[in-house]
C-alpha cells in the first residue's frame, strides 16, 4: 500500500506563502493523482488542490484558485502545494491523498481518494 507523509506545516505570516510537500512511499504507482484537503476543527475536509498523475491537469478550490500553484516531482514520488496565505481562515490541518487513475479528470470527493497522509497543521498569524 501506497504511504503518503506530509510536510512544511507550521506557521506562516498573513501574506506569506504557504508551502507544503507529500511523499509518496511503499507500492506507489506512477500513475496516481493527489489531492490536497483542508480540515479544521468542527468541520468536513475540504478538498484544496489536485494534480493528475501526469502533472499536466490541476484543479482548486474556488477559495484557492488564483493564489496556489500545485504541481509534482514523479523522480521524487512529491506532490508539492504552495500557497498565498491571505487570512488566518486558511489554517488547518492540510492532508495530501492519493488514487490510482492515469486519467486527466481531477476528483475533489474525499471518499474518492485510497490513501491518506497523516496531516501537517498550518497556521496563519495576522
Amino acid at each position: 500500500q501506497m504511504q503518503l507523509v506530509e510536510s512544511g506545516g507550521g506557521l506562516v505570516q498573513a501574506g506569506g506563502s504557504l508551502a507544503l510537500a507529500c511523499a509518496a512511499s511503499g507500492r506507489t504507482s506512477p500513475r496516481y493523482a493527489v489531492g490536497w484537503f483542508r480540515q479544521v476543527p468542527g468541520q468536513e475536509r475540504k478538498f484544496v488542490a489536485g494534480i493528475d498523475w501526469s502533472g499536466t491537469t490541476t484543479s482548486y478550490a474556488d477559495s484557492a484558485k488564483g493564489r496556489s500553484t500545485i504541481s509534482r516531482d514523479n523522480a521524487k514520488n512529491t506532490v508539492y502545494l504552495r500557497m498565498d496565505a491571505r487570512t488566518p481562515e486558511d489554517a488547518g490541518t492540510y492532508y495530501c491523498a492519493a488514487r490510482y487513475s492515469a486519467a486527466s479528470m481531477i476528483i475533489s470527493a474525499t471518499r474518492n481518494y485510497s490513501s491518506w497522509g497523516q496531516g501537517t497543521q498550518v497556521t496563519v498569524s495576522s
